[in-house]
């Protein structure tokens, strides 16, 4: 009887706008099943009330996983004591800056009126997935703050602590990436890291906003 082998479990843990549609595309390509997203983000109320179960069940149905809710916080800690063989990623961009213009950038286009930055109305509107969810995941992520929720400084400090915080849990084990995927040693990182041989050089850049990806 021939066993298939089975690979470990990838969770993308980088914040929106970092490169996990990137990162998607990167494991599709060599031919790792990627979770289905959509059902991914309807689990945003069974994490935001804490109920790990039918995200672990979810965690079945594939090998790799990226974006809500997995780059939420805690939830990586709950992963890695559940799959103790599962390896997780980090993505990140240049600088803090460039991850506020590219998501402020994304929100625009997609929820925005006129060319503005969303507000919480625009948000509440919004019909992704259902209407209220964009705006439930923002607030479960970033908090509300009084007059533009885009604020700068809090948006930046929010995606610098989570960063932080992932570092800080991961310190010294060897299961965890910090990639940036416009670095050119990204994909043999990611390639050495999941133990293949890349099918590229170059990552392909998906969902652009400026000159990155999702």
């Amino acid at each position: 009887m021939l066993f298939k082998k089975h690979k470990p479990k990838i969770f993308c843990i980088g914040q929106n706008k970092t490169g996990t549609t990137s990162l998607q595309k990167f494991f599709e390509d060599h031919e790792f099943k990627v979770g289905n997203q959509p059902t991914a983000e309807l689990l945003m109320d069974d994490y935001i009330a804490r109920r790990w179960k039918p995200i672990l069940k979810y965690c079945e149905s594939a090998e790799v996983f990226q974006d809500v809710p997995f780059s939420n916080d805690f939830l990586y800690v709950v992963l890695d004591h559940h799959f103790p063989n599962a390896k997780f990623i980090l993505s990140e961009r240049d600088n803090p800056e460039q991850w506020y213009n590219s998501i402020t950038n994304f929100h625009t286009k997609l929820f925005g009126k006129d060319g503005q930055v969303p507000n919480k109305e625009d948000l509440q509107n919004a019909n992704y997935r259902y209407k209220g969810f964009v705006w439930k995941s923002f607030f479960e992520k970033y908090g509300e703050v009084k007059g533009d929720i885009y604020k700068k400084e809090h948006l930046i400090s929010v995606y610098e602590e989570h960063n932080k915080k992932v570092k800080h849990y991961f310190k010294n084990k060897t299961n965890f990436l910090v990639v940036n995927l416009s670095q050119p040693e990204a994909i043999q990182k990611l390639a050495d890291f999941i133990n293949i041989q890349p099918k590229y050089e170059v990552m392909p850049w998906e969902n652009k906003t400026e000159a990155i990806n999702k």
